[in-house]
């Protein structure tokens, strides 16, 4: 695989751009991109034209999170004052509004079903998971109450597995807690890192393989069922701060406060590109089919296409 660049949008937000997701093709339209801004706006683009469609602004602060539901027609984003918004994709509408205890709100997914958004419950060491056609919470999945150092846990992170049967959260410790969803039980946790893992993601066609992004300038590859660290990639300068799997599987994108996207190959498990067109930290990346998107405090959105 090898990324070309196809478009790069400067001053896409009017602040740092800390969050990325693309929301899937529907019937009545092609997949779309969402970003989240320190500016606290959620901004909808044509997905290969970067033209702004339209501009969610319902949030009072800097937007840290966006996830879009696997069917694309329905999102969410967290700001920093704790508050999940659950909206409709096209016309902007607002679902639900999912209020939490200050720093206890930060990065989420759907579940791949989209019944079900899980939420890094920050300061309160929980994953909450809630209905998102209801706006109900359904269940809190307590990570250990205790870190390394003998303070509370701070939950940074959440993924869920492809099959929807495991979850994993990481916390600012370094360590990733992996549960059993159905039966409501942590089963284990995975070690390796020492400080913040900021970003879980799980690969999209192996269901046990989980990748993280750690403070500690590492790329973890692990077995999350069966408990071991399969790989630990380096290279980059700074905090990685995003990973994403490919959706054929066969590479990661990592992000980097080194103002550096790389490209990961999952086979020899090592870095197969640098990118550098981002001029300030680069918060994220996310894949679809054919196309990397990558933001950062820059203000810019880059695209690439890939085969």
């Amino acid at each position: 695989m090898k990324l070309v660049s196809i478009k790069s949008l400067a001053n896409a937000h009017g602040d740092g751009v800390w969050a990325v997701a693309w929301a899937a093709a529907t019937g009545d339209r092609p997949a779309v991109l969402l970003t989240g801004s320190a500016d606290e706006s959620v901004k909808v683009w044509k997905g290969d034209e970067l033209e702004l469609e339209r501009t969610n602004s319902g949030n009072s602060l800097g937007v840290v999170a966006v996830a879009a539901s696997p069917d694309g027609r329905v999102a969410a984003c967290t700001s920093l004052d704790s508050v999940v918004r659950i909206f409709d994709v096209d016309s902007n509408s607002t679902l639900a509004t999912l209020e939490s205890k200050p720093a206890e709100a930060w990065q989420m997914q759907f579940h791949p079903k989209g019944e079900l958004l899980a939420v890094a419950g920050g300061g309160s060491g929980c994953v909450n998971i809630w209905k998102a056609s209801s706006g109900s919470r359904e269940t809190s999945l307590k990570a250990e109450s205790v870190d390394k150092v003998g303070g509370g846990k701070f939950v940074l992170s959440v993924a869920w597995s492809p099959d929807g049967k495991l979850l994993a959260c990481s916390s600012m410790d370094g360590t990733i807690a992996v549960f059993d969803v159905a039966r409501g039980k942590m089963l284990h946790t995975l070690d390796g890192h020492s400080m913040p893992v900021r970003c879980l993601a799980f690969s999209p066609v192996e269901p046990r393989y989980l990748f993280t992004a750690c403070d500690d300038k590492h790329v973890h590859m692990y077995d999350a069922e069966g408990r071991s660290l399969v790989s630990a990639m380096s290279g980059h300068a700074s905090w990685v701060l995003s990973v994403a799997g490919s959706p054929d599987g066969a590479a990661l994108a990592s992000a980097s406060s080194d103002r550096t996207v790389r490209l990961w190959d999952l086979k020899t498990r090592s870095c197969v590109q640098s990118l550098t067109e981002h001029k300030d930290q680069v918060w994220g990346v996310a894949f679809r089919p054919g196309r990397l998107a990558t933001v950062a405090d820059d203000r810019s959105i880059c695209l690439y296409d890939y085969a």
